[in-house]
């Protein structure tokens, strides 16, 4: 019976998540009825003693937007267990992707990312941060 039990609570997302590669923590928090998540950490967040600029943005004037702080995950929705209906920002690529998140226990979330249908796409492992 206690199996999903952590599932349960909608805002057991809520909080920062250290990304696959250890460069960025994600700190996920609620607005309205909504999960959005921004890049509140980053190891390394100058370049050339200037803080980094979201510089593959297709958007001319969204080029000039530090990445610090950058909103990355918007508009999540939760779901019987999972939070959906969301999107993520690559800025490495400059592209959004369409998204939905699920925990794996307390302390480890479930990433994807795709284009179209769930089943193009890709999947991160964060693990939350202590």
């Amino acid at each position: 019976m206690s199996f999903s039990v952590f599932a349960q609570n909608k805002d057991a997302i809520v909080g920062k998540w250290l990304n696959p590669s250890g460069e960025g923590q994600i700190e996920i928090y609620k607005k309205g009825d909504k999960y959005f998540g921004k890049l509140a950490w980053i190891k390394e967040p100058n370049i050339n003693g200037k803080p980094k600029l979201d510089v593959n943005n297709p958007s001319v004037t969204m080029k000039k937007r530090p990445l610090l702080n950058l909103e990355l995950l918007k508009d999540f929705v939760y779901d019987d267990g999972k939070w959906t209906d969301g999107t993520i920002y690559d800025p490495k690529s400059g592209k959004t992707y369409s998204c939905n998140m699920t925990m794996k226990g307390n302390d480890v979330l479930n990433v994807r990312g795709y284009v179209g249908i769930s089943l193009l796409g890709r999947s991160e492992t964060f693990k939350r941060v202590k």
